[in-house]
C-alpha cells in the first residue's frame, strides 16, 4: 500500500490532479486472487486452473497498478521506481501462468526471477533509498547516483528474466548479476555515510 500512498502525497504536493484510487474492495479481491493463485502454483503447479488463476492475477494487478497514477510521477524517480518495481508483480504472475499453460515455451525460472530480482529486490532498494533519506532528515530527492542504481536494478531484472528464457546465453546472467551487485554496493556507497552520522533536522517533505 506504500506505492499509492507515497504517490498520492507527492502528487498532491507537486502535481495536483488525478491521484491514486483509494484502497478498497478491488484491491482486497486482487490480493486474495493473487494469493490463491500463488498457493495453487505451489501445491498444484501443473493444473490448468492454476495457470488461469495466475493469469487472472496478472490482469487484475495490472489494472490495480494503472489505478495508481504512476504515469504522472515521471518527475520524481523516488516515486516512479515504486511503480516500476510493482510492474514485476503482474509480470511474474503472467510468466508463472504461462509456465503452467505453455511449459515448453516459458521456463518456471522466468516468473520466479521476475518476483525475486524484480518485485522483491527492486522494491527493497526503492524503499531503502527513500527511507534512508527521510529518516536521516534529508530531502526526498534522487540524485544522479541514486538514479543510476535504480537503472542498474531494473536492467538487472530484465536481463535475469531474459537469461531464464535463453539459457544458452550465459552472458545475460553474468551481466545481470554484475548490475545487481552494482545497485546494492552503490546504495551502500551513497547512503552508508548518512546512516552512520547524526540525523539532520527533518525537512518538511521527509516521510
Amino acid at each position: 500500500r506504500i506505492v499509492p500512498s507515497f504517490t498520492r502525497n507527492w502528487l498532491v504536493r507537486e502535481n495536483p490532479g488525478r491521484i491514486p484510487a483509494s484502497f478498497g474492495k478491488f484491491d482486497i479481491g486482487t490480493i486474495a486472487l493473487s494469493a490463491v493463485g500463488l498457493a495453487a502454483w505451489t501445491f498444484f503447479p501443473a493444473s490448468l486452473a492454476t495457470g488461469a488463476l495466475l493469469i487472472a492475477g496478472a490482469v487484475f494487478n495490472s489494472v490495480r497498478l494503472a489505478r495508481w497514477a504512476g504515469d504522472r510521477t515521471l518527475g520524481d524517480p523516488l516515486v516512479l521506481i515504486l511503480h516500476i518495481a510493482f510492474v514485476f508483480v503482474p509480470l511474474g504472475l503472467l510468466l508463472a501462468g504461462l509456465t503452467v499453460l505453455a511449459p515448453g515455451a516459458v521456463p518456471a525460472a522466468a516468473g520466479i526471477h521476475a518476483f525475486a530480482v524484480g518485485a522483491v529486490a527492486c522494491m527493497t532498494l526503492a524503499v531503502m533509498t527513500r527511507a534512508s533519506l527521510g529518516h536521516t532528515g534529508r530531502e526526498l530527492a534522487a540524485g544522479a547516483g541514486t538514479r543510476m542504481i535504480f537503472v542498474a536494478i531494473v536492467i538487472a531484472t530484465i536481463l535475469r528474466v531474459a537469461a531464464a528464457m535463453a539459457p544458452g546465453a550465459p552472458v545475460l546472467l553474468h551481466v545481470s548479476a554484475a548490475l545487481w551487485v552494482t545497485a546494492f554496493v552503490g546504495y551502500a556507497f551513497l547512503f552508508g555515510g548518512m546512516l552512520t552520522r547524526p540525523r539532520r533536522q527533518a525537512r518538511n517533505n521527509a516521510e
